[in-house]
């Protein structure tokens, strides 16, 4: 399936860049089993959107489709540890996704789901051609809220991060609301391109946010690509 951009109406930018990607952005939830009391605070203290309650615990996170037969990238944090792996889209269907790859040491995964039919997808933009100071969206699952949008501007970009036990080479930072839940969504450029995976956020700040910068996964990726 083709990608035709959005048409952009002067006063109302945002509001066809959202209809042209929300369709094709994932809400992912896992389920995993933690037995003892350390594992339980460690993943807690690791990772602020897992919420545990006895041996069966769910955490939230994000995603978005690559490829129109079903691949799905996010951040590898998101189903880290997990014993299954469920997918929502936006439509409502539900799949239980397999795990296709997952690197932990750039801190993200590719995941599929059934694809009887071309899913929609979102194209790859240049995080290299990125402007400090553009305009730029976040969307996902923050909390289990999904299809949520925010918005703001990169703020910095080339950054280096150590942030949930990860080494981040290459990072854009944001001030558009990424919050737990928001790993693994894209963030997407004016011409509803991704040019970065949201994977953190500083606590208790409201307005930096990082995401992998695109450029860097695409070696990685590039099998799953159309």
């Amino acid at each position: 399936m083709g990608f035709e951009g959005p048409v952009l109406h002067p006063g109302n930018l945002f509001v066809p860049i959202v209809n042209a990607v929300r369709d094709a952005v994932i809400a992912i939830q896992t389920r995993e089993t933690v037995n003892a009391d350390f594992n339980r605070w460690l993943m807690q203290f690791l990772f602020p959107e897992w919420e545990g309650k006895g041996e069966e615990t769910r955490s939230f996170g994000s995603g978005f489709l690559i490829h129109p037969r079903g691949y799905i990238l996010t951040a590898e944090h998101v189903i880290h540890s997990a014993r299954s792996i469920w997918v929502k889209q936006r439509n409502g269907t539900v799949h239980q996704a397999r795990l296709v790859l997952a690197d932990a040491k750039r801190d993200f995964a590719v995941l599929q789901i059934p694809a009887p039919r071309p899913l929609p997808y979102l194209p790859l933009g240049r995080s290299g051609d990125a402007h400090v100071g553009e305009w730029v969206m976040a969307v996902g699952n923050p909390l289990g809220l999904e299809n949520t949008v925010t918005v703001g501007v990169i703020s910095a970009k080339d950054r280096p991060l150590r942030a949930k036990g990860y080494v981040y080479e290459n990072v854009l930072q944001t001030d558009a609301a990424i919050n737990p839940g928001n790993s693994g969504g894209p963030l997407i450029n004016l011409n509803a391109h991704v040019i970065g995976m949201n994977v953190a956020v500083v606590q208790p700040s409201q307005s930096i946010g990082f995401a992998i910068a695109i450029d860097s996964l695409k070696p990685y990726i590039r099998p799953y690509l159309p």
